[in-house]
Order: C-alpha cells, then sequence, then structure tokens
C-alpha cells in the first residue's frame, strides 16, 4: 500500500488543526455567554456551532459536562465507546476525566481501557484538556485500528477474490449447458432455474461485501437517531415470515417494557434480521426461533440485551471461536442450501461495535443456539425531557 503523498498529508493536518482551533474559540465563546447569566443551570447544553465543529473532526472527539455528562460527541467517538447515550463510555475514561478537571492538568498520552470479551481490542491514544466552568475536551485515537484497517484490507481482497470465483464460475458453466441443450426445453428450463439461483446468490453475496466495507470505514454509521427496539425487532421478523414459513419454522417473541438505544434504525434491523435469518436456516423444520427484548444493568451502564434463541444443531465450542469471521461457515452444506455468504455475522459483529455494543453466543450441539446483541440504552425518562432535545450525541 503505497503512502500518502506529502502535500495532501499536509494539507490534512493544516485542516484538522484549524477545526481544533475553532473548536476551541467556539468552547470559550460559550462559556463567555454562560458567565454573563446570573444563574447558569447544571447541566448546560452543547452549542450548535460547537456540535458542528465536534462532528466535524475525524478523531474520536467528546464535549464533557462539569456533572460528567456528554454534551456532545461525533460518531467517531461513539464507535470507540467513549460515550454511552449521556454518559462517559467507561470507568477508565470517567476517572482520567475527573481527574483533569480537578488538577487543571492536560494529559496527554494512552487512555487505558478494560477490554471486554468478544470486543475489539481499542488502544487509544489521545489528549483530556480541561475547560473553563468545570467542561473537559476528549480527542482520541485508535491505534490499534489502524492496524487492524491494514490487517483487515489484504484478507478481505484474498478472501473476496476467492468468493466470487465460485458463483462466476457457475454462472458461466451454466450458460453453457443452456447453449448446448439448446434443443431440451427440460434442460434448459433445469439450467435456467439453477442460472437464476447462482445469480441471486452473486447478488447477495456483492451486496453484503459492499455493507460490510461501508461498516468497516472510519464512519460507519449515516446517522443517529433514538430507536425503539420494538420497531426493529417488528421489522427484522416481517423480513424473515416467508423464509420461516417456507421452512415451517415458527417465530415467536417477548419484550420486558420499552427499550430504547441511540443509532441507525435500519442497520440495527440488518443485524436483527441476518440473526433470526441464521436461526431459521440452522433449524430443523417444524422448530421454534424466538426473539425476546430484555434491559441489563451492568454497574453503573444499562444495556438493552436483543437475544434470538433456536431448538436447532447448535454450534460446537470451536467452531464459536470463529463464527464471527468474515465468510467462515459453520455447516457448509446447509450454508450452501440456505444460500449464506458467511458473512452475516461478521456484519452482525460490525454493526453492534459501531454501536457501542457487542454480540456474544451461547450454544451446545443438538440443543440449540442463543445469540444476544447488546446495546447501550438510552435513558427512558431522558427521551420524555424536552431539555433532551438540545442534546447532540
Amino acid at each position: 500500500m503505497t503512502g500518502m503523498p506529502p502535500v495532501i498529508a499536509g494539507l490534512i493536518g493544516a485542516a484538522t488543526m484549524l477545526l481544533l482551533i475553532i473548536l476551541v474559540v467556539v468552547i470559550r465563546r460559550t462559556v463567555e455567554g454562560r458567565h454573563q447569566l446570573s444563574a447558569p443551570r447544571a447541566g448546560s447544553v452543547a452549542s450548535t456551532d460547537m456540535s458542528r465543529v465536534v462532528g466535524a473532526l475525524r478523531a474520536g472527539t467528546m464535549l464533557v459536562g462539569s456533572h460528567d455528562e456528554v454534551l456532545t460527541t461525533n460518531q467517531t467517538a461513539l464507535a470507540m465507546g467513549l460515550a454511552r447515550g449521556a454518559r462517559v463510555g467507561f470507568p477508565e475514561l470517567l476517572e482520567l476525566i475527573r481527574g483533569v478537571r480537578s488538577s487543571g492538568e492536560i494529559f496527554r498520552g494512552h487512555i487505558d481501557r478494560e477490554r471486554e470479551p468478544g470486543v475489539d481490542v481499542v488502544e487509544l491514544l489521545g489528549r483530556v484538556v480541561p475547560l473553563e466552568d468545570g467542561v473537559v475536551l476528549v480527542i482520541a485515537e485508535d491505534e490499534a485500528a489502524k492496524r487492524r484497517v491494514e490487517s483487515v484490507r489484504r484478507d478481505f481482497v484474498a478472501n473476496v477474490s476467492h468468493e466470487l470465483k465460485t458463483p462466476i464460475g457457475a454462472i458461466g458453466i451454466l450458460a453453457e449447458a443452456v447453449e448446448a441443450a439448446s434443443d431440451d426445453p427440460e434442460a434448459v428450463a433445469r439450467f435456467a432455474g439453477r442460472l437464476q439461483l447462482e445469480s441471486s446468490r452473486l447478488a447477495e453475496l456483492v451486496g453484503q461485501i459492499i455493507d460490510l466495507s461501508r461498516l468497516q470505514a472510519s464512519d460507519p454509521m449515516g446517522a443517529m437517531d433514538m430507536v425503539d427496539i420494538d420497531d426493529v425487532v417488528d421489522e427484522a421478523l416481517g423480513r424473515s415470515r416467508e423464509s420461516a414459513d417456507h421452512r415451517g419454522v415458527v417465530l415467536s417473541r417477548s419484550q420486558n417494557g420499552p427499550a430504547l438505544v441511540m443509532g441507525d434504525r435500519w442497520q440495527l434491523t440488518d443485524a436483527l434480521t441476518n440473526l433470526v435469518s441464521n436461526a431459521i436456516a440452522y433449524s430443523d423444520r417444524r422448530a421454534r426461533v424466538s426473539v425476546g427484548v430484555s434491559t441489563e444493568t451492568v454497574g453503573e451502564n444499562r444495556f438493552v440485551d436483543i437475544y434470538v434463541s433456536d431448538n436447532g444443531i447448535g454450534i460446537s465450542a470451536e467452531d464459536q471461536e470463529r463464527i464471527f469471521e468474515r465468510f467462515y461457515r459453520v455447516d457448509h452444506g446447509r450454508s450452501r442450501e440456505s444460500g449464506g455468504t458467511g458473512l452475516g455475522l461478521s456484519i452482525v459483529r460490525h454493526i453492534a461495535g459501531a454501536h457501542g455494543g457487542s454480540v456474544s453466543v451461547w450454544s451446545q450441539p443438538r440443543q440449540g443456539s442463543t445469540f444476544t446483541l447488546r446495546l447501550p440504552a438510552y435513558p427512558i425518562e431522558a427521551s420524555k425531557d424536552p431539555a433532551v432535545e438540545g442534546v447532540t450525541t
């Protein structure tokens, strides 16, 4: 991979520095304006200009208020897990922010973070800057992500080249067979049906490759909105109903109260649809697939857990360690029968990571599997507060 031309690199660096300067100026003006108020209220929201500047920065950037509330953040910071809704993303960063606010000294260096099972390693290098009125600015970059991107690109190109050869080769052979059997209508009809099947598989593979490439970009999400998980479940089950009916699989659902998250509704729906489709494909006929939603509290953080359970063939312990890899298939024969590409679970993992969450699996051979998509919960009470509309996340 060739390096970036020095002139372009210099321009990008200068633009980044200019944005940082603008950010500091906007913050100072906001703080000065706040001082002019006779009784400034706690937990003030970020100004529109400040939010725009933070959103324009490529590095993960977050502004934290005097009560440890997240005033504004950009999508890169959310992908890194610096923020979970309106709260700081992990205890180590919160402790560092409080220390910088107390000492008044700028922190430069690595930001430690305890690694969670099933989540990619994040090596954060950043700055934590104390500002006026107890506000703290956090700017971070993921050093591990840069190394992962280069490795992913090499592996991805190799895997894609291999996977595309199969349907493309099959289409070529079937086209020749149709031509050779031009005087046999039954054979032509049979080969034409196979051609349509291979074309559909190729289209699905190309579509998922495009989706996965977008999710591996530095800015994987198109939009951040408050998402009702109930709507996500409805849409995912609706998409999966036809395949479930075809296999005679019964779909059921349960939910314990309302559940809200911040994210991209369509990405979350795609992730859940992949999990449900996977459960249907690896279940025997007349089996049951259930989707449930619950909220869990871990320490000071609340999560929404979406789980998909089946009583299908199950997954061995060896396969469980690799099922979220790109193009990995537990059962090649069943995957081919269902048209699986081996990318579905990898897409789920990337969508979960882009939303600051994770995906995990419990399974036993011949006893079924349960996949759990865990996402940071958005406070129900905050969604009813008109003041929340002023907070940009």
